[in-house]
């Protein structure tokens, strides 16, 4: 193995990646496979996990996929999902809390119950599950080689771009700003947490706006960089935070 192999390298890691069915919590899922972890792959439809796992163990790289069930959206579920978590393994190295939801309204009709819903898996949801899994991080947690959580935040909760989604950019600055807190808590347990806070990538959440060529040329063009993202830029990111290239980064946004 080269150096750059053994620094960017997450062999032997086991992961987890919340809402990994489709979109950015996919491209991430991937790269860690690809570089050689143990992935569970969970989000609300069970099948469709399944499904991705398969189509990533297909692709014969030296990692695993493993898809299930897996509901954020409330205490219970949350519950059920660490419950299938640990019947599968003692130490996690990787928790990538991905699962998220938006909600569009204009503001004079933007609904109450959309604020408790967005932040609930959002956020809540983020603090919760993390909590939960705290004694499975603390085991795979090294001084060389601490455990690692990703937070997916959003360009949207760093600038006041609204554009309809009060609470989704609202909640996302939560994220951003839980992270740091977690960063300085988990420090001395071994634990990083950073968060991602991508522009525009094409996803199921955002397929009103990327869904064909020329929308995501135009949403693409807006974008300092002339383009919108693309699965190698989440892969490398994601690689660089979970391997030995990363351990030295916490509360990064």
């Amino acid at each position: 193995m080269s150096y750059l192999d053994e620094l960017f390298s997450v062999a032997g890691k086991t992961a987890l990646v919340t809402g990994a069915a489709t979109g950015i919590g996919r491209m991430a899922a991937t790269a860690l496979v690809r570089a050689g972890a143990s992935v569970m792959i969970a989000s609300r439809k069970g099948e469709d996990c399944v499904r991705v796992a398969g189509e990533l163990n297909g692709l014969g790289a030296s990692g695993r996929a493993e898809g299930f069930a897996g509901d954020v959206s409330s205490e219970a579920g949350i519950a059920a999902l660490v419950a299938e978590v640990r019947a599968r393994t003692e130490r996690l190295h990787i928790l990538v809390n991905n699962a998220g939801i938006s909600w569009g309204a204009p503001l004079e009709s933007f609904p109450y119950h959309a604020w408790a819903k967005v932040f609930g898996v959002n956020v809540t949801a983020v603090f919760h599950l993390t909590r939960e899994l705290l004694p499975l991080l603390e085991a795979a947690a090294s001084d060389a080689d601490p455990a690692r959580v990703i937070n997916l935040g959003s360009v949207m909760g760093t600038q006041p771009l609204a554009e309809d989604a009060y609470s989704y950019s609202a909640s996302k600055a939560a994220v951003h700003h839980l992270t740091r807190i977690l960063a300085i808590e988990f420090a001395a347990r071994r634990i990083t947490v950073n968060a991602f806070a991508p522009g525009p990538f094409q996803s199921r959440m955002t397929a009103f706006a990327t869904g064909n060529e020329d929308q995501a040329r135009h949403v693409g063009s807006h974008v300092p960089i002339g383009r919108i993202g693309a699965p190698d830029d989440i892969a490398g990111a994601t690689l660089y935070l979970c391997s030995r290239a990363g351990s030295y980064v916490t509360g990064a946004i």
